[in-house]
């Protein structure tokens, strides 16, 4: 998973009705065809690419089962596997995404004043921090902050060097950063130390939106207590519906191939592994006799 996380410690983004809204503002299509040639997919789930991702897939039975203490806690369209992260026309000014964007806002107390979105009953503005520190983080997070501001929402970019952001990042001290998880095909402990409720407060985790949900920690739980493949993926797919109803983060995009130029004599093997390229396993073609 990679995406602009939402820092839900912060009283502006604890509604998910606004997270879900900010997400419907950042326009994919206009970010991969202008900055990457349209050769980028979108991220739609927390284990993109493998069996463990709920995307696109119905939940079973034995996920049902797992859900049946949480109640509510799954949308019905990621129960259903028909959600996807929202599309847009590319043109940048997409206006059926602003008008859903919009309404969800407002169900969540915030109203368009003009040019600015403001709560409604106190009228404070909408505006946060998107935290960089590179130039292609700072790249991105300007293309959504134009995107941020037809929607009347005051996102300022601040970059600041690496020793900083990190630091920062550890201690929790942010609106908005970008962030990628790295999972295996066997999650384990460490999705603890990811979503876990304990690790919310806990410097130095890497539960950077501050999830706190006992349906979180009971997934979990049941994945570290599987004892076959099947529930083991029930487990992991019954997570990544939960994380993925929260909109704790804006899904980012990823690369569907790995570009590697080679000599025509190198020879490789006609299956690649799951995990990518290795070259420990190609060869130099023999010369012909």
């Amino acid at each position: 998973m990679s995406g602009f996380v939402f820092n839900t410690r912060r009283a502006i983004f604890a509604d998910v009705r606004v997270r879900e809204a900010l997400g419907l503002l950042f326009d994919f299509e206009w970010v991969n065809r202008n900055f990457f040639f349209g050769q980028c997919r979108r991220t739609a789930s927390y284990f993109q690419g493998s069996e463990l991702s709920a995307h696109g897939r119905p939940a079973d039975q034995r996920e049902r089962a797992l859900f049946a203490r949480f109640p509510g806690v799954v949308r019905m369209d990621i129960l259903d596997g028909t959600w996807s992260p929202p599309a847009s026309d590319a043109s940048g000014r997409d206006r059926d995404a602003l008008r859903r964007a919009l309404a969800l806002l407002s169900s969540a107390g915030w109203d368009l004043e003009g040019t600015e979105l403001r709560e409604r009953g106190t009228g404070r503005p909408f505006a946060f921090e998107i935290l960089v520190a590179t130039r292609d983080q700072e790249r991105l997070a300007l293309a959504y902050s134009r995107d941020l501001k037809r929607a009347g929402i005051d996102a300022k970019i601040r970059q600041i060097d690496a020793v900083q952001y990190d630091r920062r990042r550890q201690v929790f001290d942010f609106d908005v950063i970008q962030n990628h998880w790295s999972a295996s095909l066997s999650p384990g402990n460490e999705q603890s130390f990811y979503w876990g409720s304990r690790a919310a407060e806990e410097p130095g985790s890497r539960n950077y939106m501050g999830v706190k949900s006992p349906a979180v920690d009971a997934m979990i739980e049941a994945l570290l207590a599987a004892r076959s493949r099947e529930d083991f993926v029930a487990a992991v797919r019954a997570l990544d519906r939960i994380l993925l109803s929260g909109f704790y983060v804006v899904p980012l995009f990823y690369l569907p191939d790995q570009w590697i130029a080679r000599w025509s004599f190198i020879e490789r093997p006609v299956v690649t592994s799951l995990y990518g390229y290795l070259p420990e396993t190609w060869w130099r073609r023999p010369q012909a006799q």
